[in-house]
């Protein structure tokens, strides 16, 4: 069974995060784009992730991989460095990414994979 949770901007060709069984895919997450700085978009982004999560009954203790795509190479340090401050008990496998973005303020975005074993359906 699939559950979709819909995204918190009104574009509907993309779901915040699917579970499928135990594993919740999450897409397209950003945030913070009001401040030009990679650390608090970054951290911006863990939040929105986070409040994703919470809606399937998960944490970011549960995400398994990431994929972390920024605007700079130069902001690579800067903003890997955040991933400490949300990840006490270990890292996701992570891939960085250096891209362009639709959202001319937009440093960092963020999908990954989450594992939740016998997880409680999305709550909307």
């Amino acid at each position: 069974m699939l559950i979709k949770i819909p995204n918190h901007y009104g574009d509907d060709t993309v779901s915040a995060c699917i579970q499928a069984g135990d594993f919740i895919f999450l897409a397209h997450h950003g945030g913070g784009q009001d401040v030009d700085d990679i650390v608090h978009q970054t951290r911006a982004t863990l939040e929105s992730m986070a409040d994703t999560l919470a809606k399937v009954g998960a944490t970011l203790d549960d995400v398994v991989q990431l994929n972390f795509y920024i605007k700079n190479v130069s902001d690579f340090r800067k903003g890997a460095d955040v991933f400490r401050e949300y990840f006490k008990n270990g890292a996701p496998a992570r891939m960085t990414v250096v891209t362009e973005f639709v959202g001319p303020t937009c440093l960092c975005q963020m999908d990954g994979i989450a594992y939740k074993p016998k997880s409680s359906p999305c709550q909307n």
